[in-house]
């Protein structure tokens, strides 16, 4: 935006912001450091308090970005691990252009936690965003998913192996990538037969297991372990608290930081007061292959 001439002078005096709001960062990669061209301007979002200076320093950029009859959009994953302080004065500083009008957005992505985690931050964070929830695609598109790529290949799919992509992996779009991946791989001619899928079924739960599973599994601990084991047993869920304790023969209240440690880590969230469910889908199925006999009760 500083090289558009418009926008110039508004563009650098955010530049000048940015480089106070960050001049405590020393940043580099490999053999590049990271710095700033300006100087800071004194005053411009360099007190110290992060809640004012992200205010001012977003607030800036959307002057400059509306001169230049453009947007500024952050994207930010994992959102939900941001902690409640940094996520208050980010949720205040949208909050802060919104008022001003001034041209920015956030996009955020988090596991289901992060409506209540952001309300917590702000109680005004459930009217200043929309919350869309991204879950398990419906029959007709999770089909789609694998017939298209297929068919943009020139090759097909029969009926029963897409339904049995669709069945196996409950419509959610990286299994169906997964599956869809093992299942062409399987297959020597066209059209991808159910047979295809029943062998590329082995192989797709076997790569879930050593990658997208495992790396969440040792994270826990072994008391979290068996918490999770515990819910598994009750199956996919939610599950109520007290059935969880019940299987460990444990009471509520000593299960209770083993149960917000596994909040805090992302592996699974309270859908309802008293309710766990899984954040990741099939991880049920994954804790009773993986710990497969009764030695963790």
């Amino acid at each position: 935006m500083s090289q558009l001439d418009q926008a110039k002078a508004l563009a650098i005096r955010g530049l000048r912001g940015l480089a106070g709001f960050a001049k405590g960062l020393k940043l580099s990669f490999k053999d590049i450091e990271i710095g700033f061209d300006y100087e800071p301007e004194a005053g411009l979002a360099d007190n110290g308090d992060l809640e004012h200076d992200l205010q001012a320093l977003l607030e800036q950029v959307g002057l400059a970005a509306r001169a230049a009859g453009t947007v500024l959009v952050l994207f930010i994953d994992e959102l939900q691990y941001v902690p409640e302080a940094q996520l208050a004065a980010l949720i205040t500083a949208m909050h802060r252009c919104a008022q001003r009008k001034a041209p920015v957005m956030l996009v955020g992505a988090g596991l289901p936690q992060l409506r209540g985690r952001m309300g917590n931050a702000k109680s005004y964070a459930e009217r200043l965003f929309d919350f869309p929830e991204v879950g398990p695609l419906p029959d007709s598109a999770a089909q789609l998913a694998i017939r298209k790529p297929v068919q943009d290949q020139q090759a097909e799919i029969n009926d029963d192996a897409v339904a049995a992509i669709v069945a196996a992996t409950h419509g959610y779009p990286y299994f169906l990538q997964e599956w869809g991946k093992h299942s062409w791989e399987a297959a020597d001619t066209s059209p991808i037969a159910l047979e295809d899928v029943q062998r590329a079924t082995a192989l797709s739960i076997a790569a879930l297991d050593e990658s997208f599973f495992r790396v969440r599994f040792d994270r826990l601990t072994p008391s979290e372990k068996k918490y999770i084991r515990a819910m598994a047993e009750l199956g996919p869920g939610p599950h109520r608290s007290g059935a969880v304790a019940e299987i460990l023969n444990r009471q509520v209240t000593a299960l209770a930081p083993t149960r917000s440690q596994l909040i805090v880590k992302g592996m699974v969230w309270s859908p309802n007061h008293g309710d766990t469910a899984f954040t990741v889908p099939l991880f049920d199925e994954f804790m009773r292959r993986i710990m497969p006999n009764n030695d963790w009760r």
